[in-house]
């Protein structure tokens, strides 16, 4: 394992969601950096160089028993990346109730229980770096999407709440929202439906979970330590202005 970069200390780290997409490229670029890694995911799919914990972040249960795991195995969470979270898309009229519900369950409450289950321990040392994983259809929306854009909206609020009481702890709290980036749901997309992505990012192109991954350890580095609160988008200029 390679010695930190940009940063002073090696820290225990959590990603949730962490063996695939964006939350694959965080966990490497800790990794990288030297850090003492924990993934969790609803497989439990393994990162070489990380421990990982199969979890259902829907089930509030199964959150505290993954965190004690990751506790037991590498120390207490002084970062955490909220990145777990999933899709049912649909058009409103047509969504049901359990459709809408799942959505936020995982999306929003399921990080807020991640947060939760972190935060005391995180307050006893008087340090703690936090960052959400929203989207940027949290304020643009998006058609077919209320559910994920409601869940990654209400991201925005619970972390602004979170990075208020938590300040005095020396606990920041920041929420990335990224734009279209290529991951495997994009890469099954057909060439007709990436070009029109393509089209609305001011850059040109699509993203990439590296480009998405730094932001995040920025927002977790030593160096980052008066930033609370704070929204970062990383889309190529979609939400200029929002």
């Amino acid at each position: 394992m390679t010695e930190p970069t940009n940063d002073a200390t090696a820290r225990t780290v959590l990603v949730t969601g962490g063996n695939r997409g964006i939350g694959l490229a965080c966990t490497q670029a800790y990794l990288d950096a030297g850090h003492r890694v924990a993934t969790v995911s609803r497989s439990g799919g393994e990162v070489a160089g990380a421990f990982a914990v199969a979890c259902d972040v829907s089930d509030g249960a199964a959150v505290d028993a993954a965190v004690a795991a990751v506790e037991d195995e590498l120390g207490p969470v002084e970062i955490l990346v909220a990145n777990a979270g999933i899709t049912k898309d649909g058009l409103m009229v047509r969504m049901s109730d359990d459709d809408f519900a799942s959505v936020i369950d995982t999306n929003l409450t399921g990080t807020f229980r991640f947060a939760r289950a972190v935060t005391k321990k995180m307050m006893r040392a008087r340090f703690g770096r936090i960052v959400f994983m929203s989207s940027v259809g949290a304020y643009m929306g998006a058609a077919g999407q209320a559910n994920y854009a409601a869940s990654k909206a209400g991201l925005i609020g619970l972390a602004r709440s979170m990075a208020r009481e938590l300040a005095p702890r020396n606990i920041t709290v920041n929420v990335v929202t990224p734009g279209p980036i290529e991951t495997d749901m994009l890469a099954a997309l057909d060439d007709d439906r990436r070009e029109a992505m393509t089209s609305v990012v001011p850059l040109g192109r699509l993203g990439a979970a590296d480009e998405v991954a730094a932001a995040v350890r920025f927002l977790t580095s030593e160096t980052a330590g008066f930033i609370t609160g704070a929204v970062l988008p990383v889309d190529g200029g979609i939400a200029m202005g929002n």
